[in-house]
């Protein structure tokens, strides 16, 4: 009797397994990304002077991005920012002011899905859409007025585009090593790295970067894990920095005095 129940509990689990994992592979964009569509009607009602900017890439697919300008009569540079895995540009604007302040005008896109950008998301137009952003930020500025940020899912392509393009500086806010290394964090029984569509490697475009690099991250982040920045602090270069705020979750590091005050050092360099 209990080698029948052994056996039906093993192949209940076994059948349990492969469905999860057929999910994870078939479902993983619904389960990896959480956009907000807006119709390309839609107004923007942000308080900051900004313009909303649309770029035609072909029939199915169109760049969405809003330019946030400076208040101040001079404006210092341009920051490139590449936001996180949910909603839309409305959910992350709310930081825009941290860096306008500093007489920064602040670039946000959209990926593709994500607001009134469309298209289908890969990891390759990713890498392309940030390249595109850029060139609208080089037509204005010299790479070293550009510096290019990235939160949450928006480090790896912020990486990507420095180890690529030169800029002032790299800013990443609660990075990963890598998407397999976050996705195994959740789901250690499966062999993600091969199921998986998206790599994002930052360790391997951290290596690439000769800007000056600086990241922020807390211990209590329970989306991406502090032990992400902590595999990536051996590449840093000696005047790189990690920026650990203890007690820090993953979407309140402004709350936080360390964070303030090193980002504006860093602007006001």
């Amino acid at each position: 009797m209990k080698k029948i129940n052994c056996k039906k509990w093993f192949w209940t689990a076994l059948v349990i397994y492969l469905i999860g994992g057929m999910g994870l592979y078939f479902l993983q964009d619904a389960i990896l990304f959480h956009p907000v569509t807006l119709n390309r009607t839609y107004h923007y009602n942000f308080p900051q002077p900004h313009k909303d900017i649309s770029i035609p890439i072909d029939q199915e697919d169109t760049l969405n991005l809003v330019d946030f300008a400076s208040p101040g009569p001079v404006t210092r540079g341009v920051v490139l920012y590449f936001h996180g895995n949910k909603r839309n540009i409305s959910w992350y604007a709310k930081y825009i002011p941290y860096f306008t302040r500093h007489g920064y005008q602040v670039l946000m896109i959209d990926y593709p899905g994500f607001g009134k950008s469309t298209g289908k998301l890969t990891e390759e137009k990713l890498y392309n859409w940030a390249l595109q952003v850029y060139k609208l930020a080089i037509s204005r500025f010299a790479a070293d007025s550009i510096i290019i940020y990235g939160k949450s899912m928006g480090t790896g392509i912020a990486a990507q585009l420095a180890s690529v393009r030169d800029c002032r500086r790299l800013i990443l806010e609660t990075p990963y090593y890598d998407f397999p290394a976050v996705v195994s964090h959740y789901l250690p029984v499966y062999p993600v790295r091969w199921m998986l569509h998206y790599e994002l490697p930052t360790h391997d475009y951290l290596k690439l970067v000769k800007a000056p690099v600086t990241i922020f991250h807390g211990t209590a982040d329970g989306v991406v894990p502090y032990k992400n920045s902590k595999r990536l602090q051996p590449l840093l270069k000696p005047a790189d920095e990690l920026v650990t705020i203890k007690g820090g979750s993953h979407n309140d590091l402004y709350q936080y005095r360390e964070l303030l005050q090193k980002l504006d050092s860093v602007l006001s360099l």
